[in-house]
């Protein structure tokens, strides 16, 4: 039996799935981070993060799964969604994979492929960070953001928590609003003020996934009532449907039809989910679409298609089958 794989390699983890030629899903396992390779050392990390999801998805396939040969993991066809880009990247996972058809991409390739299973259309993705990516039906793709935390990454969630930051220093200077955020974020932390807090960000205790992580409480403060919150949520919606309009510009005519969905963890705040929804749908082409499954199942249905299969998959499903 020929087997196939996809991958997800984020910032915060890797998500390895397997599939047979039937079109099942084989076997799946989840990692750690592998979105940097500058160093040697991080190299050879890339390389074990990578090689252990493999061979745990290889595992879960049981004894009729793929088996690694002098070191490498031959597969029919294999799709590679990197964060940060493939560049740097396709030449490791050549030493590690052998496939007569390596696809080694990005990793917002394998998340529009996931959430329209295949179809055109533009996704967001807003994380850690946040992008917008879009193919139409002659193929031609398109990008808008996705600059990272200095320079953009504008909506994403350590935007919102670096917002939430700045907003809770301008109350403590006497230049802002009073804000729940405030003693919220102060407790959070483990701050005893604002400006202390400010700089635990700048300590490797507090690296920008960690900081990332504090967008959960800016918007439940938002769905508390709080205004600068709400502002926050507002602005963040917002941005990330401009990214929406700069992708469409470049792809779709003003008339034409494009489905439009969103991804990652930002989007589970319904507030700013809400708002990011009504400001697409204010273009009436564009066909708002959830997403049909998660990045990882993107990636395998590629490495599928690559060998001429198409499968036909329930709806969001996920590798670990929770729900997207």
């Amino acid at each position: 039996m020929n087997f196939f794989l996809g991958v997800d390699g984020g910032q915060s983890s890797t998500t390895a799935v397997i599939g047979d030629d039937r079109g099942h899903i084989a076997g799946w396992a989840r990692g750690g981070p592998c979105n940097h390779v500058a160093a040697e050392e991080a190299r050879k990390k890339f390389l074990r993060v990578i090689g252990e999801c493999i061979g745990q998805a290889a595992g879960g396939a049981g004894g009729a799964g793929p088996e690694p040969l002098e070191g490498r993991w031959r597969f029919r066809a294999a799709c590679l969604g990197m964060s940060g880009g493939p560049e740097d990247k396709a030449g490791l996972l050549a030493e590690l994979i052998d496939s007569p058809d390596l696809i080694v991409t990005h990793d917002a390739a394998i998340a529009l492929a996931g959430a329209l299973e295949g179809h055109p259309g533009i996704v967001v993705i807003a994380g850690t960070g946040s992008l917008a990516f879009g193919r139409n039906a002659a193929g031609e793709t398109a990008r808008a953001g996705g600059w990272g935390y200095i320079f953009g990454d504008e909506g994403s969630a350590f935007d919102m928590a670096r917002q939430g930051l700045r907003a809770a220093l301008r109350e403590q200077e006497g230049w802002g609003p009073r804000t729940a955020l405030t003693p919220a974020l102060v407790a959070a932390t483990g701050a005893a003020e604002p400006n202390q807090m400010l700089h635990l960000f700048y300590t490797p205790d507090w690296p920008r996934s960690r900081v990332a992580e504090l967008a959960p409480l800016v918007g439940r403060i938002a769905e508390e009532g709080d205004p600068v919150a709400r502002g926050i949520l507002q602005s963040s919606a917002r941005q990330l449907a401009d990214l929406v309009r700069a992708v469409r510009r470049q792809l779709f005519s003003d008339e034409e039809p494009a489905r439009v969905s969103a991804m990652g963890g930002v989007f589970t705040n319904r507030v700013l989910s809400e708002l990011f929804r009504e400001s697409v749908a204010s273009n009436g082409h564009n066909q708002w679409v959830a997403p049909r499954h998660g990045a990882a199942i993107g990636a395998l249905l590629l490495a599928w298609r690559a060998a001429g299969i198409v499968p036909v998959l329930p709806v969001g499903l996920d590798p670990d089958h929770k729900p997207l």
